[in-house]
């Protein structure tokens, strides 16, 4: 083989992969590389895991809280609304009682005459 030919990338590449797989100082530089890079990798994957949980957490609490204070308001309203209404029935309560309900109660009320002088 010509030197010219080493210049193909194909034939580069190749002598590369056949001088690495020959030379035991090479396949240990190369089981270094896995071993430190696919350590590397699992723990980018732990810290993207752990950032993705304490994002769904901080999600979770905000959606949390934002209920609680959607339900805390509603309560408040609800409590005003009654409220409300419990002004209006006092208020309705004397004019439901008709007139001749009220002159009835007058009479009862009242004492009579002949009670009052018999004593």
């Amino acid at each position: 083989m010509a030197l010219d030919d080493f210049a193909e990338p194909e034939i580069a590449i190749t002598a590369a992969v056949t001088a690495a797989i020959f030379s035991p100082r090479a396949r240990k530089l190369i089981r270094k590389g896995l071993v430190y890079g696919t350590a590397g990798v699992l723990v980018a994957g732990d810290a993207v895991a752990s950032l993705a949980r304490g994002v769904g957490q901080g999600i979770q609490q905000a959606g949390a809280a934002a209920t609680q204070a959607a339900q805390e308001a509603m309560q408040q309203g609800q409590e005003e609304t009654r409220q409300a209404a419990g002004e209006v029935k006092e208020e309705e309560t004397p004019s439901k009682t008709s007139p001749s309900r009220r002159k009835a109660a007058l009479k009862t009320e009242a004492p009579k005459p002949a009670e009052e002088a018999g004593g």
